[in-house]
């Protein structure tokens, strides 16, 4: 049997196998290197497909990342401050006190707010020159600083159902339920549970 001269031999015994004597075209190299290349790039296609998939998945449905803009939630959360809000934990349980939730604002549905929840339907709630009953018991407030606490007060009122009473940390540069009142449920769809930018502020919202 004879080869071409850019064949190589195994070493194997010579055959009249016609497959073994075009083994080493250089045509079927180059086509046989374009179906690797073809099915390496066809995998990563659809491993980028499936990425994106999942990526929407849980934007659209569980976690929403999003950027705080001003300050009524300092320190807890600084202006332009990036956090995931998880969209679909509402589903699976109540709304709790001190929850930090993201809202649509009642007088301007085109604008989101952030805030924490302070009293749920049912409860009494007043404040007092800056101090907060619920149900005629003070709350603590280790989340909201001295420098950030004012004084103005609030008549008490009970929080009408389905709606919740929400407050900023900073007491004295916020808008918040003291201004719009309480906030219907429909409006929250989302309660923020991680704070993923700055890096130094890395971590699970309290």
């Amino acid at each position: 049997m004879t080869f071409e001269p850019d064949q190589i031999s195994a070493g194997a015994p010579s055959s009249s196998n016609p497959d073994r004597a075009i083994a080493g075209n250089p045509s079927d190299a180059i086509e046989s290197a374009g179906r690797r290349a073809g099915r390496v790039l066809s995998r990563w296609v659809r491993d980028i497909l499936i990425s994106l998939a999942v990526s929407a998945f849980f934007i659209v449905f569980l976690y929403q990342p999003v950027k705080v803009e001003g300050t009524s939630m300092m320190p807890t959360l600084e202006d332009q401050e990036r956090v995931f809000i998880n969209k679909f934990v509402y589903r699976l349980e109540p709304i709790q006190r001190g929850d930090v939730v993201v809202f649509r604002y009642p007088r301007d549905t085109s604008k989101s707010y952030i805030k924490r929840v302070i009293a749920a339907p049912g409860d009494r709630v007043r404040i007092e020159d800056g101090i907060v009953f619920v149900n005629d018991r003070r709350i603590a407030e280790e989340y909201v600083p001295s420098m950030y606490e004012d004084v103005r007060s609030y008549a008490e009122a009970v929080v009408p159902p389905h709606s919740y009473f929400v407050l900023g940390d900073h007491r004295n540069l916020s808008n918040d339920s003291r201004d719009f009142g309480p906030v219907d449920v429909s409006y929250i769809y989302g309660k923020a549970v991680f704070g993923y930018w700055p890096f130094a502020k890395l971590g699970k919202l309290h």
